[in-house]
């Protein structure tokens, strides 16, 4: 199928294709945060709008365009450019509402994809809030429960890493920065016991965590990350994606 995309569609023709049949956005978020020395500061941002227009194209969906930004505070002092978890739920909330707003026979289904972890608490409240129904001045009021929110690394059985095999992989598959000669091993959770593990997890998601976890921001081995290899994990994620976001 053909990726509808934000920018070739136009006001009149936009509003009547929502209006005509049950139509599917996605909506997908980033973030700008480091990723080693390996991989460029938009990693997640990047992955996560390929993930975003290959599901599209799968499945007939519009694909608007990426917020770039996330909550990405637990990187500091190394690079992040973010927002807070307030802002992020305020931008989402105003994007939403607006879109409902446009969609008087509640035909419009919203799809959050999410890129970075560290969203991921601020849109479990997105999902909440957007539910079938909620009270609005002491009375049942139907809202825009058609609203799913998806992290993409879900829908794999290779568990995630941070700037190591699997999302080295990706960016492989998708983008020709990446610096392989600049590709450092960074923590191996593997090799710690389970309080350890459970310890690190934590701290991973504190103000200024990562960094105290692994000294080169690298959270897995990306050594013998490959093309062949980001490629299966894509066609994996959104053969996976498109089954759950159709059923």
């Amino acid at each position: 199928m053909r990726v509808m995309d934000a920018n070739e569609l136009y006001d009149p023709d936009f509003r009547k294709l929502i209006k005509s049949k049950k139509q599917t956005i996605i909506i997908p978020i980033g973030s700008i945060e480091q990723h080693g020395a390996h991989l460029p500061i938009t990693t997640d941002s990047d992955i996560v709008t390929e993930i975003a227009s290959r599901l599209a194209k799968k499945c007939g969906f519009i694909v608007f365009p990426t917020i770039s930004y996330g909550v990405s505070y637990e990187h500091e002092p190394l690079t992040n450019a973010s927002i807070t978890k307030d802002n992020l739920e305020n931008i989402l909330d105003d994007i939403l509402w607006s879109l409902q707003d446009l969609d008087a026979k509640d035909k419009l289904t919203c799809i959050i994809l999410n890129g970075h972890h560290g969203n991921a608490e601020t849109l479990s409240k997105i999902e909440e809030y957007f539910a079938p129904s909620i009270i609005v001045k002491g009375k049942l009021t139907a809202a825009m429960g058609n609203v799913r929110v998806y992290s993409y690394w879900h829908f794999m059985e290779h568990e995630f890493d941070h700037a190591g095999f699997v999302e080295t992989s990706l960016m492989l598959a998708i983008s020709d920065k990446v610096k392989m000669e600049k590709a450092k091993k960074g923590l191996i959770i593997e090799k710690l016991s389970k309080l350890e593990q459970s310890t690190v997890s934590k701290l991973s998601t504190q103000r200024g965590g990562f960094p105290r976890i692994t000294e080169n921001g690298v959270w897995g081995d990306p050594r013998d990350a490959t093309k062949k290899d980001g490629r299966k994990f894509l066609a994996e994620i959104v053969r996976n994606l498109a089954k759950e976001c159709q059923s």
